[in-house]
């Protein structure tokens, strides 16, 4: 059984010029222990997704359509207080910049301690003990000298560490990890995604990780969900969707990746913008970037359909006419 469940997922911002969709019928599952990525350029509606998960949609944004389930459990219906007993307990966040997710005025050990027992019957001492043992997991070292210090006394990387062992405190079921990465340098981000990797297999916790980098989710994900202007284009294995992707999107943005033993001048690139949200096409909404669009694009919307593989490593579910129509012996 899926431990998240997103179905026909609508958000919609009601504006002047009129009510602007900017997460457009999107649907996947996550497994126990499994960790997802979702990739796509900046305006695709990856953190959206997520914030919607989370019950954190700032105003006047709004689910306006869809369900969202945990184990099973409708949860985007919730309301504040509903919403704030699960949010910690059966939903860990993981945010991009560190300093946002933890209180200046407070010690980590105090933070730690203090969303423990929100979520977990135990005592001072008990809290006290865990928060230690969380330090000590995400490999900060001396986390008996270290749960007295102030976010301040941190360095960037070491923050972050702190925010995952946030993240873990009430043993949470899943786990989303938006951009967790980006503020770092390299030599940091490969240690924090190792250990994220890690701490979540060992605790048997999901992970939905948001992030445009995909090297990152080649390195960390099972499956890779890509997201283009709202919707997800192509869903499926990550080393299937990374060697052989499907939609002429996922295409590009693989071919957009330097290789270390091609040598070119220039690196390939995805012709145009992304759409506004006022402005999204009819039918496909990439189509007028596609180097194989054709007329159906332009007029029709395409649905996530099955793509056959070779193998059954796993399926890949791709949005796109191209495919739609090979896959029914039709020559577009």
């Amino acid at each position: 059984m899926s431990l998240l469940q997103v179905k026909n997922l609508v958000v919609e911002f009601p504006s002047r010029h009129g009510t602007l969709r900017a997460l457009d019928e999107i649907s996947f599952e996550i497994a126990p222990g499994e960790i997802l990525g979702v990739v796509g350029e900046s305006g695709a509606g990856k953190s959206l997704t997520g914030a919607s998960i989370i019950g954190l949609l700032e105003p006047p944004g709004r689910v306006a359509g869809g369900e969202i389930l945990l184990q099973g459990q409708r949860i985007d219906n919730l309301n504040n207080d509903q919403m704030r007993s699960i949010r910690g307990k059966k939903i860990g966040a993981i945010f991009q910049d560190p300093l946002t997710s933890l209180n200046p005025l407070y010690s980590v050990g105090k933070q730690l301690t203090e969303t423990i027992q929100a979520h977990l019957p135990v005592s001072d001492q008990e809290a006290r003990q865990r928060a230690i043992a969380l330090l000590q997991d995400t490999g900060i070292p001396a986390a008996a000298e270290r749960i007295d210090h102030y976010p301040h006394q941190f360095s960037g990387g070491m923050r972050q560490r702190v925010v995952i062992a946030l993240a873990l405190a009430a043993e949470p079921q899943l786990i989303v990890a938006d951009e967790p990465t980006t503020a770092l340098d390299v030599s940091i981000q490969a240690q924090i995604i190792s250990l994220l990797k890690n701490i979540c297999k060992k605790r048997g916790a999901a992970v939905m990780l948001i992030t445009h980098d995909m090297g990152v989710i080649a390195e960390t994900c099972d499956r890779v969900a890509v997201m283009y202007a709202g919707r997800i284009v192509e869903v499926g294995p990550v080393h299937q969707v990374i060697h052989h992707p499907e939609h002429p999107y996922t295409v590009g943005l693989m071919a957009s990746i330097p290789d270390m033993e091609v040598d070119r001048e220039r690196l390939n690139q995805i012709d145009g913008a992304m759409p506004r949200l006022n402005a999204i096409p009819k039918g496909c909404a990439f189509n007028p970037r596609c180097p194989q669009v054709f007329d159906r694009c332009r007029h029709e919307r395409p649905e996530l359909t099955q793509v056959t593989q070779s193998d059954q490593s796993g399926q890949t579910h791709v949005a796109c006419w191209l495919q739609n129509e090979s896959a029914m012996g039709v020559a577009p």
